[in-house]
């Protein structure tokens, strides 16, 4: 017989209980290449700026740092991501072989586990000997209890890589809005880029706790510690523009 109060709590339930995606994949590498585009020529163009660049230097300079930094982020996401795989798949293979040598010892090993998760001695044993029994359950459950990863869940390389790539040349190419439209105003585009820093870290404290007040300000501090070093650095050393 239907229960429609619970019919309708599920409905809800299924509707409502939804997470975002925090393997480490895309979201990790969106948000780090959108910072890290963001910071890195906002620097540059502190720092050519302070030395006394030209317009056309900072352009230059900016577009330069935009397409280095983008292809060495996705490349170091890939590789990244990639060993990370390659390393988890090494250990579910050692423990795919553990399982076949000592399968009565890895058993009472999950047992201890559910144990300490709080079941019953006899619920315990029964969940263990249920999971032991196929293998394929058995070698990810243990390598979600004992390395704290899903071999169903790694997230890609390539999809790290892209978003790493596409979002460093966003985040980069946001300070050079004014110089590529003729504005020689190096408080302008920084401006420009304080603001992008502030929305950046306002929307990627979407995905966390913190205010998205917080986050803007976090991540403003966060530039504007380099943009005065690389600032400080270029009024130093200057620079020679033809």
């Amino acid at each position: 017989m239907s229960d429609p109060a619970y019919e309708a709590e599920l409905a809800e339930h299924q509707q409502d209980h939804t997470h975002r995606d925090v393997s480490g994949g895309w979201l990790r590498a969106a948000t780090f290449g959108a910072m890290d585009g963001l910071v890195t020529n906002i620097a540059l163009i502190a720092g050519v700026g302070g030395g006394g660049a030209d317009r056309q230097v900072i352009v230059l300079t900016g577009i330069a740092g935009l397409v280095a930094g983008a292809f060495s982020m996705a490349l170091g996401e890939f590789a990244s991501v990639g060993t990370q795989n390659e390393a988890i798949d090494a250990e579910a293979e050692v423990e795919r072989r553990e399982l076949a040598r000592h399968p009565r010892a890895e058993q009472a090993e999950l047992v201890d586990e559910y144990r300490k998760l709080g079941l019953s001695d006899e619920t315990a044993r029964r969940v263990a000997e249920e999971i032991s029994a196929n293998p394929d359950i058995a070698l990810r459950v243990h390598v979600s209890q004992e390395l704290g990863v899903s071999l169903d869940d790694k997230p890609s390389p390539w999809v790290a890589a892209g978003s790493s790539f596409l979002c460093f040349a966003i985040g980069g190419i946001i300070p050079l809005l004014s110089f590529l439209v003729g504005s020689p105003s190096l408080l302008l585009g920084l401006g420009i880029g304080a603001v992008g820093l502030f929305v950046a870290g306002a929307l990627s404290a979407r995905f966390t706790v913190r205010t998205w007040w917080g986050g803007g300000l976090r991540q403003l501090m966060f530039g504007a510690i380099a943009a005065g070093a690389a600032y400080l650095v270029g009024m130093l050393i200057g620079v020679t523009a033809g």
